[in-house]
């Protein structure tokens, strides 16, 4: 009999702080692609094995999924009727969506004017409530905390460390997949929570520990199923490159809309990351993240939005750079769908061609296109 796949929380019961009884508010998230890079590699005559983690496959477009399951179920077994959240367009996705899903009510806060399209419609559909505020996310985030002293909302942002939970099952996808950890793994950082559970998620299968991990968050589940743990590599558009500067951005700037956070609420936790993998921070401009985010779309089929592409232009730079060896194997987070925010895929795309509803003009242009 075929068992039908019902996301991470079932998928990974016993490493996640759930009970038989807790009433898990799924959409099927997880089991995204590991897809290995084909084309790229010896386009750019790279020796290197890199392999993509498609997230924008999971259900609202992003590795958001992974943890508002978590974050929503626990806030639904706890009483919760509303959830809150400041987001730059993902978390408003999920949470809205999740919360449709559990029936509660969800509360956005989105910087206004700055939010692609993609992520504030879905928001909308999924019926939340969505204040638009003259500032940034980190305006956002400070306001949603205060807010959540004194009203009855959860906050499902990534300090509530539910959401951490649920994001580090990547890593157990990538290493079943592998069959060990890779020996790099590269994500884009905004608010620095993903690399962080990405980090949990590799050191409870390695059986190691790690600062980063909830001291009162015990997994019953305690195999170990990796024989070591990856180096860790952040990186940041230059616009928006707090981890870069050694201290908060004001005024973050930058086409990657999803990584436009100056002030990440995982600051500390990150900088052990770094530490505790020696791996490493860097940084790329809008323009070489535009640049590879068109590349995996036109050479690997794979469309991703600009913050996702961060991750490979920034291994892609790194390898020519030698600061990481040949042969490697490397994972690249990808961390939402391009559908996100289309005006910008569309702006640095060739317009559509215009041409007479007659066999002649097509072959035309099949044959201009070809030669």
């Amino acid at each position: 009999m075929i068992k039908h796949y019902t996301g991470i929380i079932e998928h990974y019961r016993g490493r996640l702080p759930v009970s038989l009884s807790t009433p898990v508010v799924s959409l099927g998230e997880g089991n995204t692609p590991l897809i290995e890079l084909k084309n790229l590699p010896s386009l750019l005559q790279f020796d290197a094995r890199i392999l993509v983690k498609f997230e924008g496959l999971n259900p609202t477009g992003s590795f958001k999924d992974r943890g508002m399951t978590m974050a929503v179920t626990k806030a639904l077994e706890a009483g919760s009727k509303a959830i809150i959240c400041a987001s730059t367009g993902n978390t408003s996705a999920s949470a809205a969506a999740y919360a449709a899903r559990a029936g509660i009510i969800s509360f956005v806060l989105i910087p206004e004017g700055k939010i692609a399209f993609g992520k504030l419609s879905q928001a909308m559909m999924h019926g939340a409530v969505v204040i638009q505020i003259r500032g940034n996310f980190d305006d956002g985030m400070r306001l949603v905390q205060e807010v959540a002293r004194d009203v009855p909302v959860t906050i499902v942002n990534s300090i509530n460390p539910y959401r951490l939970q649920g994001q580090k099952t990547a890593a157990f996808e990538i290493i079943e997949e592998l069959g060990d950890a890779p020996d790099f793994h590269a994500l884009p950082v905004g608010n620095a929570g993903n690399i962080t559970a990405h980090w949990i998620g590799y050191s409870e299968a390695a059986g190691l520990p790690t600062a980063t991990a909830p001291a009162d968050m015990p997994v019953s589940d305690k195999r170990v199923f990796s024989s070591r743990r990856p180096m860790m590599l952040g990186y940041q558009a230059a616009g928006s490159a707090p981890f870069m500067r050694g201290k908060m951005v004001e005024n973050p700037d930058t086409v990657a809309t999803a990584i436009r956070i100056g002030h990440p609420m995982s600051w500390n936790q990150a900088w052990i990351v770094r530490e505790e993998s020696s791996g490493w921070f860097g940084e790329r401009t809008d323009e070489e993240i535009l640049y590879v985010q068109k590349l995996l779309a036109r050479h690997e089929g794979i469309f991703c939005e600009p913050a996702s592409a961060a991750s490979v232009a920034g291994v892609l730079r790194d390898i020519t750079e030698g600061r990481i060896p040949p042969g490697a194997t490397i994972v690249c987070t990808l961390t939402g769908h391009g559908l996100k925010d289309p005006d910008t895929a569309i702006a640095q795309s060739s317009r559509p061609v215009s041409v007479d509803a007659s066999r002649d003009a097509i072959e035309a242009v099949i044959i201009s296109n070809m030669s």
